[in-house]
């Protein structure tokens, strides 16, 4: 599986553009501010059907502009498939395969895998549990129809929960309401649990491997799901022992939209104890088992995005991905740098056959 080819229309700073790739490493280089990261992001639009750096498909428009497309035609067991996204202030998104329009966007994740890494990435560390959930949901999405289902369910009625919260206090019977949707959210709860508890379990010794690797050193490192939700009746009892406290919050303070994932290197907190470089290993790893789970799940080399890498890898750690690449563990890559004449010898010197993309 591989991007053949790309084209986009008033996508973020790009007003038309049409760029054709190698099915093996891309190199996209460019000056600052010339759009490297915005292609990578349009490619996975076309994956995962939204930006990974923009909350609303406006902010993906051009400036002055009312509309944006990215097309994108993906060679897939030697049959091109073409994609296409618009989304227009007046129609919204629309979604194709073949020129067949989704009826809705959550048949197409998981379709055409892929994996991003970015200079943000450690914000998985730094940041609240919402970004550790937002990683781990998102692989489980690809690889698991019914999470998808399950999580988007359960999203709706906690929606509608804090909605109602604020109509409690005005709302006698709102009251009722309120256990009716605990009682709905209960089974989207203990699925999710549960399935995050078992793909932890799965994840785990691949991001071991990857973070030995990687690092190239000995510490002992982990992570673990942590969530209070263990059955249906206890989501239930969860909710009726904080109804007061979500009354006063006008919000459910509780439930698997809390839950967190701990990152621990011998014992201690990544985020606290963790040097700068052992917290890069950490992220890169976490992403490298994200491929490798992906691969194994789906029977599909995700297309690997390399954003900016090697202005924030030091070169133990680029050595050690130069190695993986080398050794053909990935499928399509895509790697952008502000200094071309680095990846050329980077790549050159390992003998790695590279396409130099210019924009």
């Amino acid at each position: 599986m591989y991007l053949k080819e790309l084209h986009l229309r008033y996508f973020k700073n790009y007003h038309e553009a049409t760029f054709n790739f190698s099915p093996g490493i891309n190199g996209i280089v460019g000056k600052n501010g010339a759009g490297k990261t915005n292609l990578l992001d349009a490619i996975y639009y076309l994956c995962m059907t939204k930006s990974a750096f923009q909350n609303t498909d406006q902010a993906n428009m051009h400036f002055g502009q009312h509309f944006f497309t990215v097309e994108g035609t993906i060679e897939h067991e030697d049959v091109p498939v073409h994609l296409q996204v618009s989304f227009s202030r007046e129609r919204g998104k629309i979604f194709k395969l073949n020129k067949k329009v989704y009826s809705k966007l959550s048949e197409h994740v998981g379709r055409f895998p892929c994996v991003l890494v970015t200079p943000y990435d450690s914000d998985l560390i730094r940041e609240g549990s919402e970004v550790r959930r937002r990683f781990f949901d998102a692989m489980l999405c690809q690889i698991n129809k019914t999470y998808l289902e399950e999580l988007m369910r359960y999203n709706r009625l906690l929606q509608q929960r804090n909605s109602l919260l604020k109509q409690v206090a005005a709302l006698k019977q709102a009251m009722t309401m309120l256990e009716v949707y605990d009682e709905q959210m209960a089974y989207c709860a203990h699925f999710i649990a549960k399935a995050r508890t078992q793909f932890v379990n799965l994840f785990l010794p691949m991001f071991l491997n990857h973070y030995r690797f990687i690092s190239q050193s000995e510490e002992l490192v982990s992570l673990a799901y942590q969530t209070c939700i263990f059955s249906a009746s206890s989501f239930v009892d969860l909710m009726r022992q904080h109804l007061n406290k979500d009354i006063a919050l006008q919000y459910t303070s509780q439930g698997i939209h809390r839950d967190d994932f701990i990152f621990e290197m011998n014992g201690n907190s990544v985020k606290k104890f963790a040097s700068q470089g052992q917290q890069k290993s950490y992220t890169l790893a976490l992403r490298l088992a994200q491929f490798e789970v992906l691969a194994t799940q789906t029977g599909k080399k995700p297309i690997l995005l390399l954003d900016d890498i090697f202005d924030k890898l030091d070169d133990v750690r680029i050595k050690q991905l130069m190695l993986l690449m080398s050794e053909n563990r990935f499928g399509q890559v895509f790697v952008t740098d502000a200094r071309p004449e680095r990846t050329e010898k980077l790549f050159n010197s390992d003998k790695i056959p590279i396409q130099i993309v210019q924009v």
